[in-house]
């Protein structure tokens, strides 16, 4: 019960907001353009800061230096994790955007907001090691999964300078700054920091207040008759964490490695698909029904691999 409660409480909380934005824009209370306004704010604010505010705080020699294990289970378990993903995407769709859009839903789940709020109130005792062992799954997003599956043209193949300017990214940008910061422990002013925490609170619930928005502009009949996007969902919150705990046992990583990466994987399809794209003017529909639909089906997917567990 207590999972099940944790569950259903964060996905009150996100669809709530969800409701709000639907709502703000069928009752013309928000402008046409609410949708860019909302993913510029995200893209330039909330999420580098919260970024950087993470990396800041965990990104040390000390936590560094003693989680080698954690770090390297992570970087192993996502490796294997995103060719599968590659693999699923091209099975289920030949559109090369959306097969981008379900490549990294499936191979970055939202095990920052929904993960850290799962695991800090059933395994608080672990909280801190399953920070360090996202640390890789951050470090992967903004290497690779945002510059060149969210921002990267699929139509076409991108040269060099447009790789690169793809690749440097605010979210990268606030990437380097806070591994700086954290390994240096460089000093950073209180008000600074207050700025930076509450701009990386701000990420998640803007982030459903712009799928409220663009739901609203979309059929919702289409979206909960799309095949695809539950055969997406369900792959990324019971196939994969169905898959790590029937390999697992070969492999010994200990209990909390194990609790640390089976959270990370059953967790809901993340944000980003809808947030990056957005602020670009590309199409956001089929990541907003991802959001939708995934979070719904988590309150009874994550109490399911719980009991398991």
């Amino acid at each position: 019960m207590i999972v099940f409660a944790t569950t259903l409480n964060q996905i009150s909380f996100l669809f709530g907001f969800i409701v709000i934005g639907y709502v703000l824009m069928k009752l013309k209370v928000l402008p046409d353009n609410a949708a860019a306004v909302l993913s510029k704010l995200e893209n330039t604010v909330f999420i580098p800061a919260l970024v950087m505010g993470t990396f800041i705080e965990n990104f040390t020699v000390e936590r560094i230096g003693t989680a080698w294990k954690l770090l390297s289970i992570s970087f192993l378990i996502a490796f294997v994790a995103i060719p599968f993903a590659i693999f699923v995407s091209k099975l289920v769709t030949k559109d090369k955007y959306i097969q981008r859009i379900y490549t990294y839903g499936l191979s970055f789940s939202n095990f920052g907001f929904m993960g850290n709020a799962v695991v800090s109130s059933l395994f608080p005792e672990i909280f801190f090691e399953y920070l360090i062992f996202t640390l890789p799954l951050w470090i992967l997003i903004y290497l690779w999964g945002v510059p060149k599956l969210l921002l990267a043209d699929a139509e076409k193949k991108q040269t060099f300078k447009e790789s690169l300017k793809s690749f440097f990214n605010p979210m990268f940008i606030a990437m380097l700054i806070g591994i700086i910061i954290g390994l240096f422990k460089i000093p950073v002013p209180q008000f600074l920091k207050s700025i930076i925490d509450v701009s990386g609170d701000c990420m998640s619930p803007v982030a459903m207040l712009l799928t409220g928005v663009v739901v609203s502009s979309i059929s919702l009949k289409k979206t909960f008759t799309n095949i695809r996007i539950y055969i997406i969902s369900i792959v990324r919150l019971l196939v994969m964490p169905l898959i790590f705990m029937a390999i697992a046992p070969f492999f010994n990583m200990g209990e909390t490695i194990y609790i640390c990466a089976l959270c990370s994987l059953a967790m809901p399809l993340g944000l980003n698909t809808i947030v990056i794209p957005s602020a670009l003017g590309k199409d956001t529909t089929v990541a907003a029904g991802m959001a939708v639909i995934s979070h719904l089906l988590a309150a009874l997917t994550i109490p399911l691999v719980f009991t398991l567990l």
